[in-house]
């Protein structure tokens, strides 16, 4: 498909260059990560269906950890288990990583092992979130193999509460104070 679209080319160098070792996260994919509240994780059934799973907690909570590494603690939800069963028959995972205000996305290939909390408490522990109050069940740990950043041309601008609220409070801040001028004006012309 690469020769019939014309990329071929640019892709086999960057091939060449690949020396079959895994991509070490670098600072610039490590603040990326510690920034999301959310990411997809696509596995694989034992019947070779895909599955994708969306993650979320607070910002941060999909941590790097040594070794070329990320985790999260996870807690009790729906009770499917769907993605801790595809992981005991496949390892593999896609992770993909969101900003829509920045019009960014990174994609993580890596190798996922799921450890109970029975199994490793520290660890576990040591995944949580400060101040979440949830009990963790499980860590995910995932071996990262490579990334990739995508393009952004079509992804869509989009907006957290605490994105819009952070550029719109100016505003807010010159409104409550022309609110209180006028109400000053007002009662200074009651008292005339």
């Amino acid at each position: 498909m690469q020769e019939a679209g014309g990329s071929r080319p640019a892709y086999a160098r960057m091939e060449e260059g690949a020396d079959g070792t895994p991509d070490a996260i670098t600072p610039k994919e490590a603040e990326f990560i510690a920034a999301r509240d959310s990411f997809y994780m696509a596995s694989v059934t034992a019947d070779g269906w895909p599955y994708v799973q969306h993650r979320g907690g607070p910002a941060g909570f999909l941590q790097l950890l040594p070794g070329n590494r990320l985790g999260f603690a996870d807690y009790r939800g729906n009770r499917q288990h769907v993605s801790t069963s595809d992981l005991a028959a496949d390892p593999r995972v896609s992770l993909f990583l969101m900003d829509y205000a920045g019009r960014r996305r990174l994609k993580i290939l890596a190798l996922a092992r799921v450890v109970t909390a029975d199994q490793d408490a520290a660890l576990a522990a040591s995944l949580m979130p400060e101040g979440y109050k949830a009990v963790p069940e499980r860590a995910y740990v995932f071996d990262v193999i490579g990334f990739d950043w995508n393009c952004p041309q079509h992804i869509t601008q989009r907006f957290t509460e605490a994105e819009i609220a952070a550029v719109i409070q100016p505003l807010t801040n010159e409104l409550n104070q022309l609110r209180a001028e006028v109400e000053s004006l007002r009662t200074q012309s009651k008292g005339e």
